[in-house]
């Protein structure tokens, strides 16, 4: 089935291996493409951009319920146009 390979780090240049075990859990999440950077330089990566994927952190925002009158964090700077729920009160409403 899947043998160990050893590959190239494209940013450092050092051999790692790809093991068996890896393959097959790349296989399992669909990935088509093999690693292109070792173990630490993929840590590296991660952790300069903020954890994985890119993202940043997201900057919240304070508000109060409209239903309950609770404080809720938001993702969005609430305007006072529209009524902000805390999350409590916002799944119900959520629903199809």
């Amino acid at each position: 089935m899947y043998q160990d390979k050893i590959l190239t780090c494209r940013d450092c240049g050092q051999e790692f291996a790809f093991t068996a075990s890896e393959q097959e859990f790349y296989a399992s999440k669909g990935f088509e493409n093999e690693p292109s950077r070792c173990p630490g330089c993929r840590a590296a990566r991660k952790q300069r951009n903020g954890g994985g994927f890119g993202r940043q952190q997201r900057e919240m925002f304070t508000a109060t319920c409209a239903q309950c009158g609770a404080t809720a964090q938001v993702p969005f700077r609430p305007t006072g146009d529209k009524p902000v729920y805390c999350k409590d009160c916002y799944q119900p409403r959520s629903r199809y």
